[in-house]
């Protein structure tokens, strides 16, 4: 959701296994010069491809669930509430996932979640009052959480340990592709064809993965141990956050994605910025993040993640302070392409750092984690830049969000500094 966060997501996560593990293996396929496994297997295939289903169906409704609320005389106030009660749901998931992975598995979960995001799309046909909107948003909001957390964790435990991060840069890219093309084409196709062809479009994109479920639960392919029913998890969100190394990239994502929230909301409002210049910078702010991600994981892999979020959050801040100049359509893109790339690096080297501390059967918890704080910092940075921007215009609004980034750094100095307190990795 653009104003809260779910432009996502990019979602996705590391293997279970210690981070001494996998650069042991790394090490020892360099000296003995044995090829690395590959990236995508046949089940991790399936994974990518039910997240790039979810997320389609989850932005061709995006914008248009607004519309439609205008539409039936809902006015600005019912167009906001349904896309705040989409984020409800999917936060209301994310709360719940631990619990339900531990009950009923993650294919299952997965399977319940491309129903919940499908199926209900489907009542919008005949046409409805503002509370069958606000009813359908609150349910796909939740089956496109689960979503998004059970494909981050089958992708945390099928990607193999030594190529982790580059695996994550490769969900990046599947994850990221819908946002560019399926959120535009939702309310051209609204337009053009009506409300139909995108409620059929969106019921169908979300339904995909059923057909790959049989694959993917099956034994077909490798199976973790975690996705099974009944495997040991963290009770809760709560429990996962208090595991050691958890909570500092927790909030040092959080912070960055308060700055994208804003970003997203506030650059196509920014007095002094042309509606193409604010399209030409969001679009540059998303390919860069992919690229910034696919970077961070090779890198990481190599370098260890928590080295990278220092310069993530300096990169990111920088392009946030260039847009004190909004007037300059290339201070604008630019600021752009810096924040996304900065931005990019975070999201892979959190995820990362959170996977690697979690026990092998935490995967789930921590994806659950991460999309949190990426929807509460999406949330809470809108909602308080509003709040400042009436009071020092745009400009400053900017740089402050930027000293809000800044003010992670000690936690990421914090991060850096452990990184160096440990073994050295082997090769480097």
């Amino acid at each position: 959701m653009p104003q809260f966060g779910s432009y996502r997501r990019s979602l996705s996560t590391l293997t279970a296994a210690q981070p001494q593990h996998s650069t042991r293996h790394e090490s020892t396929a360099r000296r003995t010069g044995a090829p690395r496994e590959r990236i995508v297997s046949g089940p991790l295939a399936l994974v990518f491809l039910s997240e790039f289903c979810a997320l389609t169906s989850f932005y061709l409704m995006l914008s248009v669930t607004p519309m439609y609320a205008t539409a039936v005389g809902a006015g600005n106030a019912g167009a906001g509430l349904v896309t705040g009660v989409l984020l409800l749901g999917t936060v209301a998931a994310e709360l719940a996932a631990p619990v339900l992975m531990r009950r009923f598995g993650y294919w299952a979960m997965l399977l319940t979640g491309a129903l919940l995001l499908g199926v209900p799309a489907l009542a919008l046909l005949p046409g409805g009052s503002l509370a069958v909107i606000v009813t359908v948003s609150v349910i796909r909001g939740f089956g496109f959480g689960l979503c998004t957390v059970m494909t981050g964790a089958l992708t945390a435990a099928l990607l193999p340990p030594e190529r982790r991060g580059e695996g994550l840069g490769l969900f990046g890219i599947v994850a990221t592709a819908p946002g560019i093309v399926a959120l535009p084409a939702g309310v051209w196709l609204a337009d053009h064809l009506g409300m139909a062809t995108v409620v059929g479009l969106t019921a169908a994109s979300a339904l995909v993965p059923l057909a790959a479920f049989p694959l993917l639960s099956g034994g077909t392919g490798r199976q973790p141990a975690s996705a099974r029913p009944g495997t040991e998890q963290p009770d809760g969100l709560l429990s996962g956050l208090r595991r050691a190394g958890q909570l500092r990239p927790f909030l040092i994502f959080a912070a960055s994605t308060v700055a994208g929230g804003v970003v997203v909301s506030f650059l196509p409002l920014a007095a002094g910025v042309s509606g193409n210049v604010a399209a030409a910078g969001l679009l540059a702010q998303a390919l860069t993040a992919t690229v910034g991600r696919w970077w961070a994981g090779r890198r990481g892999d190599r370098a260890g993640h928590a080295r990278l979020l220092i310069p993530a959050l300096a990169i990111a801040s920088a392009g946030m302070v260039t847009m004190i100049w909004l007037a300059s359509p290339a201070a604008v893109i630019a600021g752009m392409c810096l924040f996304g790339a900065g931005f990019g690096i975070c999201q892979n080297a959190t995820f990362a750092l959170m996977i690697e501390r979690m026990p092998p059967a935490g995967a789930g918890t921590a994806s659950a984690l991460w999309n949190l704080a990426y929807d509460a910092g999406y949330g809470a940075g809108p909602a308080a830049f509003g709040l400042v921007v009436n009071h020092t215009g745009y400009p400053a609004a900017f740089a402050l969000t930027a000293v809000l980034m800044l003010a992670a750094v000690p936690l990421a100095r914090r991060e850096h500094a452990c990184a160096r307190g440990t073994a050295p990795r082997p090769g480097h």
